[in-house]
């Protein structure tokens, strides 16, 4: 088989970070759009940027992209695919995706016409009429905007920020792939030095530590592809052991999260302990007001209760301000704070050196960064 098409879907506004990543990765032809990053390669690099992607939320074999004005569009273009290459003669292909601004606004009704389309090519193909679906699961997905049909093959099963280390949360918690990009934009390094005063369940601790330590995130899960027939079981073996190459030991990281709640600290102790960082991260329970450091050098990276989350907009504000007097500028020294707070920079008391906006959820942000003396 030779080269095939891949989609990693990703938050908004990381669509760069979740590209420079892949190339960094030496995966070809890698191109940023909205909302994704497509790129090119075989098996081993469907294995790779699955286990070693931060950013990415999944990772989708593209299989066909073909224009669609009615249910028999859909039903040919569907069937033209090539699903015998990847779909064997007993496994499973349920079907789910969306439609948007399109003629075909029924997503049960398209659901049930790929479904056709796919099972009537697997049937001709392994010469039969029924189909077993007993075995493993290929997820098809379906994206219709407009007259475009995107058809896909979903490779990862459970989403990329599912690293699994994280079975249980404080509330509201930072998704994984959001505190990566943090983590990132606020250029952590192995020789960093990382503090968030609002540790919570530790997500922006961990994956701080993951990038410094270049531990790939999905190095302790399994994949929905790796059961796959068609899968070769060497170049998962093969990229995991890459990835676990890799990994610096040697590095002199070290992160400091504090949180008012006792059930935080622990939690977030337990996490890293599952990351496999705990001897990088220190918890202790402390308010934001008795906030103080000595480190020559610190990157303070933090997602503040806000509002739309845990408190009301006035606490929120209080804190913002709070953290303004604690957050002086300092050589050596940066901030980066992620609020959906529009007036942000006048109650934290001065504007951000750079701003870049995010998404936490569905909720639009802004990560506010202070980097100057």
């Amino acid at each position: 088989m030779g080269k095939m098409e891949f989609a990693a879907p990703c938050l908004m506004g990381v669509e760069g970070i979740c590209a420079d990543e892949l190339k960094r990765l030496d995966i070809e032809n890698v191109r940023a759009e909205n909302g994704r990053v497509l790129f090119e390669g075989d098996f081993n690099t469907l294995a790779r940027a699955n286990i070693c992607s931060r950013y990415a939320e999944r990772i989708q074999l593209l299989l066909a992209e073909f224009p669609v004005y009615s249910f028999e569009d859909l039903f040919q273009g569907v069937n033209k695919i090539r699903w015998e290459n990847f779909i064997g003669k007993k496994e499973a292909f349920p079907v789910k995706g969306h439609c948007v601004s399109s003629k075909l606004s029924s997503v049960p009704d398209c659901q049930k016409i790929i479904k056709k389309a796919a099972a009537k090519r697997l049937g001709n193909s392994y010469h039969t009429s029924w189909l077993e679906e007993s075995g493993s699961i290929h997820q098809i997905q379906f994206l219709i905007i407009k007259d475009k049909c995107s058809i896909m093959l979903d490779t990862t099963g459970q989403g990329l920020h599912k690293r699994g280390y994280r079975a249980n949360s404080a509330a509201a918690p930072i998704k994984e792939t959001l505190a990566a990009a943090m983590a990132d934009i606020s250029r952590v390094r192995p020789f960093s030095t990382v503090i968030d005063p609002f540790c919570g369940s530790g997500t922006i601790l961990i994956e701080s530590a993951l990038k410094a330590l270049n531990i790939a995130p999905g190095l302790r899960r399994s994949f929905a592809a790796e059961k796959w027939c068609a899968s070769p079981s060497s170049v998962w073996s093969n990229e995991r052991q890459r990835a676990q190459d890799m990994i610096r030991l040697d590095a002199d990281f070290q992160a400091y999260g504090y949180d008012i709640d006792n059930e935080a600290v622990e939690l977030t102790l337990e996490n890293a302990r599952k990351a496999g960082v705990e001897k990088r991260v220190h918890v202790a329970k402390r308010d934001i007001r008795d906030f103080k450091e000595d480190f020559e050098r610190a990157a303070v990276i933090c997602n503040p209760p806000y509002g739309e989350r845990l408190l009301d907009m006035e606490q929120a504000r209080e804190l913002y301000k709070v953290m303004g007097e604690k957050f002086p500028k300092r050589e050596g020294w940066s901030y980066s704070i992620i609020s959906p707070d529009d007036n942000f920079e006048n109650i934290f008391g001065r504007p951000a050196d750079k701003r870049r906006k995010l998404y936490n959820g569905m909720i639009k942000c802004q990560v506010y960064m202070y980097f100057r003396k």
